[in-house]
């Protein structure tokens, strides 16, 4: 059998991994891998070698490993038999995925399962090419583009519903407010599904979501719709849904025929809508100047009997808070102002002037004084040393013992 004496790739842009089909080579063959790509040596089963781009000559110099494990001559043509396997690292960037069928997923917000689709597209870079071939290729002697498009697709839909599921969770978002967030999703799920397929030597980079949507027909989704619009309209108009309903009731009643049981439903369809319009009656009783019979509470409006002490919707004091304490003026005046000064005040409630109590006869002191001017008493001062507090009499600071110089 001829040996062969140069080995290429001239195949495809889109194939990225490809085995050399003839496997008796020789010393001195040249190899040759162009740019973007890497050739890997196989004997056995196992990566011996690997060349970068450019122009190899398979000598025993160049693949010592390869002449340990199959004992290569020094000189000569030698034959040997091995695998050359070429790895396309380019990066591409539009590796597309998306949901054959709904995600069936928990909406956070409203508790029901919702069915969601979504697509959009990745980029990627083969990093390590012996973990790629091994772990991905194995025994085939080419993987293209489209069979490793449908494998990642595999992988990436396997963990895609658990990752949307954790981030709607843990964000409080709902399904059908999704589509405001797909930028900080895409990041999200581009950091959860990296580590995935990092155990088969690819980069993972610019995931993106194109869309998330969910299926228009779907019956959960058009009961949703219908009662955010039903929710949306009641806030428009100002009413709950208690008089709403109270108000679907009436109208069915009124469409009954005559007898007993139509006459008793409206006495208790009347109770139920006294009740429940009780705050807009109480309003416009207000503005008519009438007034209501019992005691209205004041923050739930809910009507209360005479005498009674506390609300029964719920349950605040029905009764007026206790008139505060009188003001006990002092019998001394503001050093600054000369205006009366109140028991408890810090400041003259007239000028804002720092109110400093003498401790014997409580007289207003300017600052820095060092005795009281209407009895004499000698002020607390600040220690020389430490500048804690201490008796203005004091000759020793009762923190650190420090003398204090005496004033006259």
């Amino acid at each position: 059998m001829a040996l062969i004496d140069v080995v290429k790739y001239d195949g495809p842009s889109d194939v990225y991994a490809w085995k050399f089909p003839d496997q008796e080579l020789g010393t001195w063959t040249q190899l040759i891998v162009n740019q973007s790509q890497e050739a890997i040596l196989f004997k056995g089963g196992k990566a011996l070698d690997s060349f970068g781009p450019g122009r190899h000559t398979l000598s025993t110099a160049n693949i010592p490993i390869l002449n340990h494990v199959i004992n290569l001559p020094f000189g000569g043509k030698s034959p040997f038999t091995a695998e050359v396997w070429y790895v396309n690292k380019a990066s591409s960037i539009d590796i597309k995925w998306g949901t054959s069928t709904p995600l069936q997923i928990k909406d956070p917000k409203y508790n029901i399962i919702v069915p969601v689709r979504a697509f959009g597209q990745f980029g990627l870079t083969i990093e390590d090419s012996r973990k790629f071939l091994l772990k991905l290729v194995g025994t085939m002697r080419e993987f293209n583009r489209e069979e490793l498009s449908r494998h990642l697709r595999g992988v990436v839909m396997m963990n895609i519903t658990g990752i949307l599921t954790s981030y709607l969770i843990q964000k409080g978002i709902s399904t059908l407010e999704i589509n405001a967030f797909v930028r900080d999703l895409s990041t999200h799920v581009e950091r959860e599904i990296a580590v995935e397929l990092q155990d088969f030597g690819i980069k993972v980079h610019n995931f993106y979501f194109e869309n998330i949507n969910v299926p228009e027909d779907d019956p959960s989704i058009s009961q949703l719709r219908k009662v955010l619009n039903k929710r949306l309209e009641m806030d428009v108009v100002g009413y709950s849904y208690q008089q709403d309903r109270s108000l679907s009731i009436l109208e069915g009643a009124a469409n009954n025929s005559g007898g007993m049981q139509p006459l008793f439903m409206s006495a208790r369809i009347g109770d139920s809508l006294g009740n429940a319009f009780a705050p807009q009656m109480t309003q416009m009783a207000g503005a008519m100047d009438v007034a209501p019979p019992g005691i209205s509470c004041s923050d739930c409006h809910t009507m209360n009997m005479q005498g009674a002490m506390f609300c029964s919707g719920c349950g605040k004091s029905l009764t007026a808070p206790a008139a505060p304490p009188p003001l006990t003026v002092l019998p001394h005046n503001c050093d600054k102002c000369g205006k009366p000064l109140v028991a408890g005040a810090k400041f003259c409630a007239h000028c804002g002037d720092r109110y400093h109590a003498c401790p014997s006869c409580g007289a207003d002191t300017p600052e820095g004084s060092s005795h009281c001017r209407e009895c004499g008493t000698s002020l607390p001062k600040p220690c020389v040393s430490c500048k804690e507090t201490i008796d203005g009499s004091a000759r020793f600071c009762n923190h650190c013992g420090a003398g204090q110089a005496q004033g006259g």
